[in-house]
């Protein structure tokens, strides 16, 4: 694999983190400041950080088994 290709996969793995942490933000936010109120948020809220988190987990697979294939 190309060093452009590692590239591209690095910020792919950057860019899914960003977005599982800005989820996992969300869902912090819900349970300190929100619940008991806004409880019918929490399944959605919890199914987006988990999702983004899978992502993330992909992401950083694939790029685990390109640079160590680099080598």
């Amino acid at each position: 694999m190309s060093e452009v290709d590692l590239k591209v996969l690095e910020k792919e793995v950057k860019k899914t983190k960003r977005l599982a942490s800005e989820q996992a933000m969300a869902l912090h936010d819900l349970i300190e400041d929100r619940l008991p109120d806004a409880y019918g948020e929490l399944m959605g809220i919890a199914q987006a950080t988990f999702d983004a988190c899978q992502a993330w987990d992909e992401a950083n697979k694939k790029f685990q088994a390109a640079s160590s294939g680099s080598v």
